[in-house]
Parts: structure tokens; C-alpha cells; sequence
């Protein structure tokens, strides 16, 4: 096992998008960043581009879960952060006619793939002297914000929306059961940023990826069990 003295972060879907800007901005504050990607040859192209480490994760493969805690755990002993960042969006049409093969691919891996992840890497972030797990959610997890007359038809996902929704109540369920840790967990709104996910969008993955940041290196005093965006606190 390697001694490192500085904080290890681990950013699953750190390959591109947020999760890139992410790694890059945790690396450029001293972390020791580890990128998690399905991909090995684009994980470690994203690694050498920004000198940080990678490893093979597939968040929907709990047998790819375990071989990266197992590996992250023989390599650094701890984990000081965790950013659950890796998700998918798919075209969606209308609730009623959605298949339920494409809802249950997302959950598989916007949920289901976040407890899977968490759970196996919670050791690690006991070892750690504060841990900080950040979930990368939505807007439009906010069931307040969906309920609103206002909501346009066109953002009506039920798949997307409500698998944030449900990443948003995984994260308070955590934070009840390590709210006697110096553990904190809690979800943010990153915006709507321009990715491959959302091309058409104009919010920086930078500004985006500055809000994650600022969560994942949190200080004692800070909340647990929340759900922000750049203005503050959301509803749920």
C-alpha cells in the first residue's frame, strides 16, 4: 500500500463532462484524484491528460464496484472524497409511453449504482480523518420544482427526473446514519451544463464543477444531508 499524506478523491464517470472538470479542479487543490470509468483506454486517457490516477469502474456492475474498492482500498488504504457523478440521461417520451426496460436501466445506474458505489466504498471513508461524499443530482429531482404549474411538458422525464428524486432520498438516508460521523454527504445541482449529455446547453462544466468542488471539501461546520444548488438550498 502506498502512504500518501494528502486527501484521495475518486470521481466515478470522471472521464468527460462534469466529472472531467471535477477531477481536474480537485487535482489542482492537492488531491490525489482518482478517475472511475467503464472505459479503461478513455478512463486513462482522461488520467494522462490531467497526471491523476484512474481505475476501471462500471457503477451498474457490483463485481466492478468491489474490484475498484478493493483496489483503491490496497493502493491509498482510504477514501477522503467520493463524487458520485456518473449517471445517464435517455430521450424520453412522454411518462405513459416509456418503456420500462429504459426506466429500469436508468435507476440501474442513477441509483441503484450510486448505493452500490457508496455502500462499498463507505470502509474507506471511515478511514479517512472527514469523509465527504458529494451526489451529483438534478433540478429536476426537486419534486417541489416538477409540481410547479410552470414545469414545461418538455422537461417531464419520468425516468431522469425521478431517479434524482430517489438519489435525493438515498442521500438523506445516508446522512441520518452517519450523523454521529465526521462524515458528510450531500447532493447538489450542478445546472444545466453543456456536456455530451446536454450539448445544447450553456453553463460552463468549470462553474458547474466549482459547485461540486466546494462540497466536497466542506469544512466541519458545513451541512449534512442537503440538497444545493449555486443560489443555496433547494426544496426537496
Amino acid at each position: 500500500m502506498t502512504t500518501y499524506d494528502g486527501k484521495v478523491a475518486l470521481v466515478t464517470g470522471g472521464a468527460r463532462g462534469i466529472g472531467f472538470e471535477v477531477a481536474r479542479q480537485l487535482a489542482q487543490s492537492g488531491h490525489l484524484v482518482v478517475i472511475g470509468a467503464r472505459d479503461a483506454v478513455r478512463g486513462q486517457r482522461a488520467a494522462t491528460e490531467l497526471q491523476v490516477e484512474s481505475v476501471v469502474l462500471d457503477v451498474s456492475d457490483p463485481i466492478s464496484v468491489g474490484a475498484a474498492a478493493a483496489e483503491i482500498q490496497q493502493r491509498f488504504g482510504r477514501l477522503d472524497v467520493l463524487i458520485n457523478n456518473a449517471a445517464v440521461a435517455p430521450a424520453e417520451p412522454a411518462p405513459s409511453e416509456l418503456a420500462l426496460d429504459v426506466l429500469r436501466a436508468t435507476y440501474e445506474t442513477n441509483v441503484f449504482g450510486v448505493f452500490s458505489v457508496t455502500k462499498a466504498f463507505l470502509p474507506l471513508l471511515r478511514e479517512a480523518e472527514a469523509g465527504r461524499i458529494v451526489n451529483v443530482s438534478s433540478g429536476s429531482g426537486s419534486l417541489a420544482t416538477v409540481s410547479r404549474p410552470d414545469w414545461r411538458p418538455e422537461w417531464n422525464g419520468l425516468a431522469y427526473n425521478t431517479s434524482k428524486s430517489a438519489l435525493n432520498a438515498l442521500t438523506v438516508a445516508f446522512a441520518v446514519e452517519l450523523r454521529d460521523t465526521a462524515i458528510k454527504i450531500n447532493a447538489v445541482n450542478p445546472g444545466y451544463t453543456a456536456t455530451d449529455m446536454s450539448p445544447e446547453a450553456t453553463r460552463s462544466p468549470v462553474l458547474a464543477a466549482a459547485l461540486i468542488h466546494r462540497f466536497a471539501t466542506l469544512p466541519e461546520s458545513a451541512p449534512s444531508g442537503s440538497f444545493h444548488d449555486d443560489n443555496g438550498e433547494i426544496p426537496w
